[in-house]
């Protein structure tokens, strides 16, 4: 065998030098001739090298998925990706995953994180009762805004029921648990800080984890509308096993598109975080006890706006289609949706006034109503009032040709009361029957009688009295 190894090591040895001496060096010479006759360009290609988006984060990911309406846009140096923001502007729009502990109650624990972080304004997603633990979203000053939407959201549970009598089988108790899925009429329990009136909550699943037959204690699991309450349920199973029962112990195990497993902490880790800060000026931590409010976003369907249009929306302009981007798939009418930037910030929600379909058909109309604006104003500049209209009616105003507001006065002239409609007031449509129909504005109420604009409104032309007054 060891001769074996030295043949077959010689043998490879050979081998390698002969490869060495085939292999050929080029020239100086040969170089200079490649690069005369080579044709070294970078050719245009059909294909297009795609970008996988599918680990970017928060309202990012999957980005070259979403549907293109056009990407003719001017990039502003404004804004910042959700996840780089400064520590200041990152804590004051960012959320806690908090595992509450038992005995306080939610307000005094979002009282207590407010404290620790020394910040403006503290919310959290849906009260839990002071021996419940679990899931609470504690929303910190700019997220706040997002407060009323995470309480709507649904909420999972995992409980201990306490039957006061022995039952024939864990079958029934299962059975029982099923029964209790839908729609169901709840009252609230005696302990209960809300107005005791009967009310409608929705279950939408439940099943039964574990039961001990000698201690009487069954472990279920549920998923359900909020505001449902759990200790009823309890008490409704109870009555429907025909033996009693009540809740022993709750904990909240998810709330909204977070749960357990996504990032929760403790009140020591936001503690420890932000001494480590206030001491060492280490961030980090810090960053991974909070994180940002686009998070709780991300199950929305979004639509990502120019950098020029994001302002005009923080003010509260309509989300206009010449301001889209892209947008995704399966959006519905009054669906509710993100608008996002081109860096993944959420400038607001909203509520969609246009299908898919319809987004990639139009070239003008409002595609969403605003919800609640999230980003605060000017973070990016203002870019409208800059078109050739508006400069016209800003050198009007410095002649004196319009007051102040920019509204007609008795130096305007008339081309410009002909031509001009002021979108602030309300278009009438009226009939005269020496004129026909018309469009009423303010800027042409002057030129038709009383009597036509109350024939508009359904009035009697008697009270002209107070014309002037129902018009403005």
């Amino acid at each position: 065998l060891s001769c074996q190894r030295v043949n077959f090591v010689l043998l490879f040895s050979v081998a390698k030098k002969e490869k060495k001496k085939k292999a050929k060096k080029i020239s100086d010479e040969e170089v200079g001739e490649i690069q005369e006759t080579g044709d070294f360009l970078i050719k245009p290609e059909s294909k297009v090298a795609k970008l996988d988006t599918s680990q970017w984060p928060l309202l990012l990911k999957n980005f070259d998925k979403l549907n293109i309406r056009t990407a003719h846009y001017t990039p502003l140096p404004h804004g910042s990706n959700p996840l780089k923001r400064s520590i200041h502007d990152y804590v004051r729009s960012g959320f806690i995953n908090l595992d509450k502990p038992a005995n306080p109650s939610s307000h005094e624990v979002v009282a207590w994180i407010k404290r620790i972080l020394r910040v403006e304004k503290t919310g959290h997603s849906g009260t839990l009762d002071p021996k419940v633990t679990g899931c609470l979203i504690v929303c910190i000053d700019r997220a706040t805004r997002l407060v009323k939407s995470q309480q709507s959201a649904g909420k999972e549970y995992v409980g201990i029921v306490r039957l006061h009598n022995a039952i024939e089988s864990e079958h029934q108790l299962a059975r029982a648990l099923e029964c209790l899925t839908g729609a169901l009429f709840q009252r609230p329990p005696l302990i209960a800080a809300v107005k005791r009136q009967l009310r409608v909550r929705t279950i939408y699943e439940s099943k039964l984890i574990e039961y001990d037959p000698e201690k009487r204690l069954g472990i279920f699991w549920v998923s359900c509308e909020a505001g449902t309450y759990i200790r009823t349920l309890c008490v409704h199973l109870g009555l429907l096993l025909g033996v009693g029962g009540q809740m022993q112990e709750l904990r909240r195990v998810r709330s909204g598109v977070l749960g357990e497993k996504d990032c929760m902490v403790t009140m020591h880790d936001v503690l420890d975080a932000q001494w480590q800060f206030d001491h060492n000026k280490d961030e980090c931590y810090l960053r991974r006890v909070i994180y940002p409010l686009e998070k709780l976003l991300v199950s929305h369907k979004r639509i990502v706006m120019k950098d020029s249009a994001v302002n005009a929306i923080c003010y509260g302009a309509k989300i206009m289609l010449p301001g889209v981007l892209r947008y995704e798939d399966g959006i519905e009418v009054n669906q509710d949706i993100v608008v996002i930037t081109t860096k993944g910030e959420a400038i607001c929600t909203a509520v969609a006034l246009m299908t898919t379909a319809v987004i990639s058909t139009c070239d003008h109309g409002v595609v969403a109503k605003i919800k609640r604006v999230i980003m605060e104003r000017d973070t990016y500049p203002r870019k409208w009032g800059l078109g050739p209209k508006a400069s016209q009616k800003k050198m009007m105003i410095q002649k004196g040709l319009l007051d102040k507001h920019g509204k007609p006065n008795g130096s305007t002239p008339v081309d410009w009361k002909e031509s001009y409609v002021d979108y602030g007031y309300p278009v009438l449509n009226c009939y005269n029957p020496g004129l026909g129909i018309h469009s009423l504005t303010q800027s042409k109420l002057s030129q038709f009688c009383l009597q036509c604009v109350w024939q508009a409104l359904g009035f009697c032309r008697h009270a002209y009295q107070i014309a002037p007054k129902v018009l403005l």
